[in-house]
């Protein structure tokens, strides 16, 4: 398929209720809000197809750059495509979860989430946070750096309450990821999540409410499912 082709389907599944739903939660136009589950309709047609994905992404439409996130091939996209990528992610549905999906399953995914999280760009700090939980989600703990989590989990603790506001809903969301899939620092996770306690953040005066990391991390302890690794990150 083409781009062309690609974006005449995706204004085919168009939703009017899809579509304010996420201009509620930051969308802007032009899109045609498209639900996860036709976008993976066409990603069907599609798979993997790194120089559509990039296209795709170009056009400026979130349905597109959406779709591109889930469409990219993690072996061809390139930091450079990456770091574009997160400029152009202008809100949470981009910068917080297309994107960062992608990032954490190439081989500088780490690197990446560590460039980003110190950017004075709300959206891009998002990402770097979003990218380092979904790196620790697809690595086994032999392959990741430790330490270097573990310092992670220190600054959330000491600094997530003065973060702008959605880095604070994707700390408190590394706290959890932390927790849940690396064993050796689910303790500590566990301690970082009871010190932060209940995360502010404001949410457009949508519904959707911030997990309480202390709760999370315990119904993955009790479910027996700490270390359980994601064969990818995008879903």
């Amino acid at each position: 398929m083409t781009a062309k082709e690609v974006l005449k389907e995706l204004e085919s599944y168009g939703d009017q209720g899809t579509k304010k739903v996420l201009m509620n939660h930051g969308a802007k136009e032009p899109f045609f809000g498209v639900k996860v589950a036709d976008l993976k309709k066409i990603l069907k047609k599609t798979k993997k197809n790194h120089e559509l994905s990039l296209e795709l992404y170009k056009t400026g439409n979130t349905d597109a750059m959406y779709l591109a996130g889930l469409m990219a091939d993690e072996k061809q996209i390139t930091k450079a495509h990456l770091n574009e990528w997160v400029d152009q992610a202008y809100w949470s549905y981009l910068s917080e979860y297309a994107v960062p999906w992608v990032a954490a399953e190439t081989s500088f995914g780490f690197e990446l989430g560590l460039e980003w999280i110190n950017s004075d760009n709300e959206q891009i700090a998002c990402a770097g946070w979003s990218t380092l939980a979904s790196y620790a989600s697809v690595n086994e703990d032999e392959n990741l750096d430790i330490s270097t989590y573990s310092d992670l989990l220190d600054k959330v603790g000491s600094s997530i309450h003065d973060a702008p506001n959605r880095v604070r809903y994707t700390m408190n969301g590394f706290v959890i990821a932390v927790g849940s899939y690396i064993k050796a620092l689910t303790q500590k996770s566990q301690e970082v999540a009871t010190k932060i306690g209940k995360v502010s953040v404001e949410m457009n005066g949508t519904a959707c409410k911030v997990p309480l990391a202390t709760d999370y991390i315990q119904k993955i302890i009790d479910k027996d499912r700490v270390g359980k690794k994601r064969k990818m990150a995008r879903c």
